[in-house]
């Protein structure tokens, strides 16, 4: 390769060359080994050249390969098996004793080849031999790069897809009677150009493909980033095999996948997603365009559970005493970044009797007043899409399941269980069609680093969820249901462009909470209004204590969206671990879309939004791809001077607070949820006045939970005694937080007032602020409880322990780190070092 890169680097490389080939499905066979920490097995990769006549040297011609509307009739394949043999049986020498693994057959090599240089290959081929070299070949070989790192990749073979019995009905051309490179690459094409009406038979084809043997081994080379595969003689993508089988492992030190225990003490390994998302994972295209679908079998000991982002729910298949497999399959298209699996003694929750079936398994619902479905086809490539499926398009609530450890059961029964209900109703009010159709919720581990994470079919969400209050619990769901449209159906082809995703989320996320709440416009609107008082003080926080290339949502500007001719490119600022804390894409995302839907109205905003998810689900958007559409969607009147060169400007391509939104907050008045916490705050400042004279008599002010005392010009017409909502609680904490000085005597009678140690995660890390800022020492047990058991939301409360230079606070965060540096997420436990020594 032509340009070496430092993993140091603020950049993250995507290696893919996915101009030439691009992968359509994967098919992954693997077991799950807990006593070494390893994933591994086989993937099956299959191709369609970008350009299959073009010369990887010098030529420009472009000729696409023809494409034929005839369809083809397919017989049910015979099943090929590849041959078993010296299977093994690996029995637990852990301290949990149900880790059996599973094992199908013959691993390539031992286990000592754990290294990038793969130098003890079963293909006998060095790494020095695998480099593509002109010099020695006599032409340069085609060199198919893929996006690979913390791997251990052990052979690479081309599979004979022609031997499949029956397979020779695959083709539309029968001249190529003679088995031959054109002639399997043929078959490929066959395969992945089947209509989307026969996704069953396209799907059995892959799998009885993916078990054939194979026929020859390929050369191939890893470096930091990328793993290089070639076939000598193999000059153009035609002449390159479409169908290459990958033996590999992953490293217990990968970074797509994280080894760790879970609540109850029992062993479980999951995805983390970003920075480097899957390809320590498995070898892959990681380059949003290279959508593709999969299937997996994975095989784990049988008292495992196997959750993975599929369209199915699958059930597990005993392949002998201790053992089961699982299999799950996708047929909408995506990016490999989305594939999550996470495995685990996970226990499923049942919904409570009182519930109808129909909540728990899904259900349709007659159309709304305004019928949110739309007809005409769809723009997208061609796969069972529910937009164009009646019964789909009704339902307003789709099949779910939830699953937890053991110890976290009653904790989601009684929270988690009767939200997924009423949220997903609520987003399928707001937008329509779902574009997935069922849906697990998986609690993980306390190291998970956030909040939550959406992949399709399979949310992820913190323990930390799943205190105090629903609301938390609440709007983090309705965020990561939120992303099903928007960073899934919908993506970004430039992962630059973060706020397309998660500024969408973050918007939504409200309006489907208080759709879920079933609150009534007024209180709506309050809540919504004083959301947005909370966040436009992070905003401000953020553009303080960051650096400004990072706060913008358009880094690359003009050049947003373009690769190398390769298909190669970097994701700027991808591999900063400042990054992973910040929030700046949610927020100005977040206010960009609050903006628009303020200038124009929520009803002809939301009818736009739906609009604009029937026109691109199932595609790659760029920002202006939204911004053309809505701007042309509005009526004139309401666009004023909008337009995507000055929102480009304002609140894309600039760092800080956008201006617009600078006069906006500043010309808007308080609303009556943020005044009522601003008249509590004064109270507040008046007791802790009265503690500081160390007056003996008790405090006879009268403090209401709330005690709402609204101003008649709201009339809002609400019950006055009513107890603070958490974002109140949140608000009237940071208000205090601008506090210099807060007397031990009013920090206990806070926390009694509004039992702050009861309340949600959120709640909860802005009273340990409290704690720490004033040396509140009675309290710092509670911090201590934080830092451990919400490990999602402790990253800001070590650096706050550590600047105020005491030592006792010092030592607790020392202590805390010590106790739980094992178990934490490898990324912030790296921050958090950095911090401490």
């Amino acid at each position: 390769m032509d340009i070496e890169w430092d993993p140091s680097r603020d950049d993250l490389p995507l290696m893919a060359n996915t101009s030439h080939m691009l992968v359509k499905h994967y098919v992954l066979d693997l077991d799950v080994d807990f006593e070494r920490h390893v994933i591994e097995g086989t993937i099956v990769l299959f191709f369609e050249s970008g350009n299959r006549l073009k010369k990887w040297s010098s030529s420009s011609e472009e000729t696409s390969p023809s494409e034929s509307n005839e369809v083809h009739e397919f017989r049910m394949l015979e099943p090929y098996h590849t041959p078993v043999t010296n299977t093994r049986t690996f029995s637990s020498k852990m301290g949990y004793n149900d880790t059996t693994t599973c094992s199908k057959g013959e691993k390539a090599t031992s286990d000592k080849d754990d290294n990038h240089d793969n130098r003890e290959q079963a293909s006998g081929i060095s790494s020095s031999q695998c480099c593509c070299d002109p010099g020695n070949h006599g032409s340069e070989d085609f060199l198919l790069v893929l996006d690979c790192c913390d791997l251990s990749v052990l052979k690479v073979e081309e599979v004979d897809v022609a031997a499949v019995p029956g397979i020779e009905k695959c083709t539309r051309s029968p001249q190529l009677t003679v088995v031959s490179e054109e002639l399997r690459n043929q078959i490929v094409h066959e395969i992945v150009a089947l209509p989307a009406d026969r996704w069953r038979e396209q799907l059995d084809c892959y799998v009885h493909c993916s078990q054939a043997p194979g026929c020859g081994e390929l050369l191939f080379s890893t470096d930091t980033w990328s793993l290089q595969i070639r076939k000598t003689g193999a000059q153009t993508t035609a002449d390159f095999p479409h169908a290459i089988r990958i033996w590999y492992r992953t490293k217990p030190e990968g970074r797509s996948v994280t080894w760790t225990s879970d609540q109850s003490g029992r062993p479980c390994v999951y995805t983390m997603g970003s920075p480097i998302n899957n390809r320590a994972l498995f070898p892959c295209q990681e380059p949003p365009v290279a959508m593709s679908t999969w299937q997996a079998t994975v095989r784990a000991a049988a008292s495992f559970v196997v959750l993975m982002s599929g369209e199915n729910s699958a059930k597990p298949t005993q392949l002998r005493e201790g053992c089961s497999s699982w299999h799950y399959y996708v047929t909408m298209p995506m990016p490999a970044s989305t594939f999550t699996i996470a495995v685990g003694s996970w226990a499923e929750m049942q919904p409570e009797a009182c519930l109808s079936d129909d909540l728990a398994a899904g259900r349709a619902s007659p159309p709304p007043e305004a019928d949110f479905r739309y007809t005409g086809a769809c723009g997208h490539m061609e796969y069972p899409c529910r937009f164009q499926n009646v019964s789909a398009t009704t339902q307003d609530i789709i099949p779910h399941r939830v699953f937890a450890p053991v110890c976290l059961r009653d904790a989601c029964q009684e929270t988690l269980l009767q939200l997924i209900p009423p949220c997903l109703s609520a987003a399928h009010s707001i937008l329509g069609t779902h574009p997935f159709s069922r849906l697990d919720v998986l609690i993980v581990p306390a190291n998970f680093p956030s909040l939550g994470m959406a992949s399709p079919h399979l949310i992820f969400l913190s323990q930390s969820t799943l205190t105090g209050s629903s609301h938390l619990c609440g709007t983090r769901l309705c965020h990561e249901i939120a992303h099903a449209w928007f960073g899934l159906a919908i993506g970004a082809r430039d992962w630059t462009e973060e706020w397309l995703s998660e500024g969408f989320a973050t918007h939504l996320e409200d309006v489907f909470w208080a759709k879920a709440q079933q609150l009534a416009p007024h209180e709506a609107q309050e809540q919504q209004e004083l959301r947005a008082c909370l966040r436009w003080h992070r905003l401000q926080d953020e553009v303080l204590n960051s650096a400004e290339e990072m706060q913008v949502l358009r880094p690359n500007r003009e050049n947003t969206g373009h690769v190398s001719d390769s298909g190669a490119s970097v994701v700027k600022h991808g591999l900063n671990p400042e990054k992973t804390f910040m929030q700046v894409h949610y927020l100005k995302g977040y206010f960009l879309l609050w903006f628009l839907a303020k200038r124009f109205g929520d009803e002809t905003y939301f009818s736009f939004l739906r609009k604009f998810v029937h026109r691109f689900h199932g595609q790659l958007i760029l920002s202006q791809d939204f911004l053309q559409m809505l701007l042309e969607n509005v009526p004139e009147e309401k666009r004023l001077d909008l337009s995507i060169e000055n929102i480009f400007q304002d609140w894309l391509e600039s760092s800080g607070v956008p201006k617009p939104l600078q006069r906006e907050r500043q010309a808007g008045a308080e609303c009556g949820l943020a005044w009522q916490v601003s008249a509590e705050v004064t109270k507040w400042i008046r007791v802790n006045q009265r503690a500081r004279k160390r007056k003996r008599r008790e405090n006879k002010e009268v403090f209401e939970k709330v005690g709402r005392q609204w101003p008649s010009q709201w009339n809002l017409n609400v019950s006055p005694k009513i107890p603070l909502l958490p974002d109140q609680l949140v608000l009237l904490l940071e208000r205090l937080l601008e506090q210099k000085t807060l007397h031990s005597r009013t920090l206990r009678r806070l926390q009694q007032t509004y039992r702050l140690h009861e309340q949600d995660a959120e709640v909860r890390h802005r009273w340990c602020e409290l704690i720490v800022k004033h040396k509140y020492t009675k309290a710092y047990r509670q911090v201590e409880c934080f830092l451990q058991g919400d490990q999602a939301m402790g990253i800001y409360l070590y650096g706050e322990l550590m600047v105020s230079e005491d030592a006792w606070q010092q030592q607790l965060a020392r202590k805390c780190f010590e106790l739980t540096k094992e178990q934490m997420d490898r990324a912030s436990a790296q921050v958090v070092a950095e911090m401490l020594f």
